[in-house]
Parts: C-alpha cells; sequence; structure tokens
C-alpha cells in the first residue's frame, strides 16, 4: 500500500473518530486487531458496543465508500468483533456493526455518512 493510501487511511481515522464523538459516541478502542483482522474502531453508543468499520475515498471514480463493505468483509469483521468480545468475556454485551462512510468534496472537505446495524451477525458465527 503506497504512503499517500495509509496516510490517507489514518487521517480519514482520525476524522472518523472525531465525527463518532460528536454524535455521542465514546470511543473504546482504535484499530484492535485479531488474527481475522482489524476493526478501525470499538466505541459505545448508549449502552451498544459499536464495532465501526471506516470506508473513505478520496473520489468516487472507484465507487460509494459503503459498498467496500461487502460479504467477505463483513465476514472478517463479524470474526473479528467476537474475538474481542470473547477476549473481553463480553460474550452477553449487546452490540452491533455500524459501517461510516467518509467521502470528500472538490475543496478535500470530509463528508460523513453513518450506517447504524449496517449488517448483522450470521449465527454460524456464535461460540
Amino acid at each position: 500500500m503506497s504512503r499517500y493510501n495509509l496516510d490517507f487511511g489514518k487521517t480519514s481515522e482520525s476524522e472518523a473518530a472525531e465525527f463518532l464523538k460528536n454524535q455521542g459516541y465514546k470511543i473504546v478502542e482504535l484499530n484492535y486487531r485479531s488474527i481475522f483482522g482489524e476493526i478501525d474502531i470499538v466505541a459505545t453508543d448508549a449502552r451498544v458496543l459499536c464495532f465501526i468499520e471506516v470506508k473513505s475515498r478520496s473520489t468516487p471514480a472507484f465507487g460509494l465508500p459503503k459498498e467496500a463493505v461487502n460479504r467477505r468483509k463483513q465476514h472478517k469483521l463479524s470474526q473479528s468483533a467476537l474475538a474481542y468480545l470473547k477476549e473481553r468475556q463480553l460474550l452477553n454485551q449487546s452490540c452491533r456493526f455500524d459501517v461510516l462512510a467518509l467521502g470528500r468534496d472538490e475543496q478535500g472537505r470530509p463528508g460523513f455518512e453513518l450506517l447504524k446495524d449496517a449488517f448483522e451477525l450470521s449465527s454460524k458465527y456464535t461460540y
């Protein structure tokens, strides 16, 4: 991955975390890594634990950011979320998966689209 892409991704995640704080979320962890993959942001919204995938695009040429959270990505996020819950003994915790899509206008200013409860955990992932 190019240095530009890495920097763009980190900047986007930082802007996303700030946006979520302004929406009332409490950030618990950034960039949680498991053997299955990474969860960009773990946060709470009221009493619900949220696993948040941040997707950003500098241009719409490659599609909308939210379209990048396909079934394969959902599967990896689900596995990582279960690893997180198991590690922290939170298997009874209410949780959901959110997607935060971040696009940019012509001046480079971010625009956010928050999709709460974007997808569900399939029953085949239970422990």
